[in-house]
């Protein structure tokens, strides 16, 4: 039961910091309850989030970015709880317009910051290094470096580019 604490407890300041803006500065809300606190481990596990100014519906009919939005608060929320010092992303923003792709990539890059370890409330270390596959410009223009995957027609194989994007002040 204490990754289900930690985990509950950390998810709603991780949704909020994901959905804040001018706008609105609150955020949205996230939570988890259980189904049968009394044979937890019996029962499932139910996750809410309600985006900021929308009222209380059920998951399923929040749209494709509201879940990817809801989705990642869970994903980071549980890495928080045991961190891995690596995580790879693989176009998680397909379904984000370009508000929400700066936020999710802003979040990530403040925790792949090596002044983050012990960050958090509890005093566990959060930073960690990431790849992520994008093909928005709104998420890998906050990137450290780059990496181009391409077809070399001539060899028949597939070849890579690396920018280390750190020398422009990236």
């Amino acid at each position: 039961m204490d990754a289900f604490n930690y985990i509950s407890t950390n998810i709603n300041k991780i949704y909020k910091q994901l959905t804040q803006s001018n706008t609105h500065p609150l955020g949205g809300t996230a939570y988890l309850s259980l189904e049968n606190e009394d044979e937890p481990f019996l029962h499932g596990i139910k996750y809410t989030a309600m985006p900021p100014t929308k009222r209380f519906r059920d998951m399923e009919q929040l749209s494709g970015g509201e879940k990817t939005v809801a989705a990642l608060a869970l994903l980071f929320a549980i890495h928080s709880y045991r961190p891995s010092p690596f995580f790879v992303l693989d176009e998680v923003d397909a379904a984000l317009d370009n508000l929400n792709v700066a936020k999710v990539a802003a979040y990530i890059r403040s925790k792949s910051r090596d002044d983050v370890k012990g960050s958090d409330s509890s005093g566990k270390g959060m930073g960690f290094q990431s790849v992520v596959i994008s093909l928005k410009d709104t998420f890998y223009d906050k990137a450290d470096a780059l990496v181009g995957v391409y077809r070399d027609s001539d060899r028949s194989c597939s070849r890579t580019l690396t920018w280390d994007l750190e020398k422009f002040g990236g």
